[in-house]
């Protein structure tokens, strides 16, 4: 039995079989073509778009939300900090998707031509913006009740 050496993910390759050590006589022609420069491997840019995919419906959550909060919500007794939550969730979503798009070009760009992956401000920026929303939201049931 062979022991395979561990499969590194890369851009490098395109479509096809998984790189493995043969018993070929090195003066035999390969039966692949040679990856095309730049070609990105289809599973690397698909896992791209789904993770676009979930920043754009993020993004619509929280301008559905901020939708709600000023035309659905009667519960909040004063106008003012009805539309400025509203607002405020609908501006969110925007630069929520925003920054899915921009992560998602930045993803492919290094994909097709090496460098460094977008890291995680943008996450923690989400998380942080959900939390100071969620603080909002619990100071004005608290305030009402």
């Amino acid at each position: 039995m062979q022991s395979e050496r561990p499969r590194t993910l890369t851009t490098e390759r395109t479509n096809g079989p998984a790189e493995s050590e043969s018993n070929q006589p090195s003066n035999q022609p390969s039966a692949e073509p040679p990856a095309t420069p730049g070609a990105i491997d289809a599973r690397f840019t698909l896992a791209a778009e789904r993770t676009v995919l979930a920043w754009v419906r993020t993004s619509l959550g929280f301008m559905a939300a901020g939708v709600a909060v000023v035309y659905v919500s009667d519960d909040i007794a004063h106008p003012v900090v009805e539309a400025a939550l509203g607002l405020v969730m609908v501006g969110l979503g925007c630069a929520i998707a925003l920054l899915g798009a921009w992560r998602w070009r930045r993803t492919m760009a290094v994909l097709r031509d090496g460098g460094e992956m977008p890291g995680p401000s943008h996450v923690v920026f989400l998380v942080v913006a959900i939390v100071v929303i969620a603080v909002a939201i619990a100071a004005v049931i608290l305030i009402q009740t």
